[in-house]
């Protein structure tokens, strides 16, 4: 793998700084043990690669150049990721590969598979039982991460669907869980659970939320903060925008609260965004709320939006990163009519405000408690 040109990857349109990287080690050593069994089995290069949770392309687009596989499926929850994925693609005139939907057909007889492991242990048992159940009786998985985020809870969720669960010994501060001798049944038992939900009496809502979406079923702190206050936002807006959906409490809620008005939901995640119409379908909203996976509000024209809501990330990628919300801010104030407001919830000691005013407009602060602050920016 020493050829192949690591350091050219960008993360682009995702946050871009010389600490922030498109590859990292946990890539190259996932990559190690591809080649290795590659070269024990030549066949396995025609068989094909399926790529689960590539963040910006590298483990893609190296196994293609340097490995020799004949085609990858892959597929990236992000859409920045499929994005950079292609970007890179094109700069280094690299083919061979597909973007899937984390479904059947992503995996389906697979002979091996290479993932990134997520952080989150409910999308790690989604992407496990998904590939137990559909993949060939054969399949290899190797699963590789760097050790900070790894944790022995992720060789648990593995061994409930994989009888063969071995770690490879670290490399790099990171390493890689070699998987085998899949369980298909109690893997499609396993699938018919998703989305998990859970009912909410004290705001007559059902949370719908599928493996690694933020805050699953659970009501977050900042969620509930911009809930309490929506009554407050323009009743006469009539383009509405839930920014970063998540599992769509806030478009139900503005939804309900503006019968009359067009409602966008939109996030860059696919689980983001099953989640959103899973919970749309549960609380009676089904088609009443446009579902949208977008990087940002790239979809979304111009001066277009009455109201903008937003919880924003603090993570590019697995790095924590406040810049990730800077820019994020700029595309609603793109997005919003003269006069439009964006109101935002996010931990009070991040002090967005003077950002806010620059890249939107007058900003005020509508609510704040100890942990969080609720402000509402109006385009100037």
């Amino acid at each position: 793998m020493s050829t192949f040109p690591f350091e050219s990857l960008r993360r682009w349109p995702d946050l871009e700084s010389p600490e922030l990287l498109a590859s990292d080690a946990a890539d190259r050593l996932l990559l190690s043990e591809l080649e290795h069994e590659v070269k024990a089995d030549p066949t396995l290069l025609q068989a094909g690669l399926v790529v689960i949770g590539d963040n910006y392309g590298a483990i893609t687009l190296a196994a293609l150049k340097e490995l020799g596989f004949s085609s990858v499926r892959v597929h990236q929850d992000a859409r920045s990721g499929e994005l950079a994925l292609e970007n890179n693609a094109k700069e280094l005139s690299i083919t061979g590969f597909t973007h899937h939907a984390l479904d059947a057909e992503l995996v389906r007889d697979a002979r091996i598979v290479a993932m990134r492991l997520p952080r989150s242990l409910d999308q790690l048992d989604q992407w496990a039982a998904l590939v137990a159940a559909y993949a060939a009786p054969n399949v290899q998985v190797f699963a590789g991460g760097r050790l900070k985020h790894m944790t022995l809870g992720m060789n648990d969720v593995l061994k409930q669907y994989f009888g063969m669960v071995v770690a490879s010994l670290a490399v790099q501060k990171s390493r890689v869980l070699r998987v085998k001798e899949p369980n298909s049944e109690v893997a499609l038992e396993s699938l018919s659970g998703w989305p998990k939900s859970k009912r909410y009496d004290v705001i007559d809502t059902t949370v719908c939320a599928y493996g690694g979406v933020f805050a699953g079923i659970n009501l977050d702190i900042g969620t509930r903060e911009l809930l309490a206050v929506l009554d407050q936002t323009p009743a006469d807006a009539q383009n509405i925008i839930d920014f970063g959906c998540g599992s769509g409490l806030l478009a139900v809620a503005i939804a309900r609260l503006r019968p009359n008005a067009t409602v966008v939901a939109t996030d860059q995640s696919s689980v983001a965004v099953a989640s959103a119409t899973a919970t749309l379908e549960a609380n009676g909203l089904g088609g009443r709320v446009d579902v949208v996976r977008d990087d940002g509000l790239s979809s979304q024209a111009d001066a277009s939006a009455d109201l903008i809501l937003f919880n924003p990330p603090f993570h590019s990628g697995a790095a924590v990163h406040s810049d990730t919300s800077v820019r994020l801010f700029a595309e609603a104030g793109r997005v919003l009519k003269p006069g439009g407001e964006l109101w935002v919830v996010a931990n009070s000691h991040l002090g967005y405000k003077p950002v806010l005013k620059d890249l939107v407009g007058e900003t005020r602060e509508v609510k704040r408690t100890p942990k969080f602050s609720v402000t509402c920016s109006t385009k100037g």
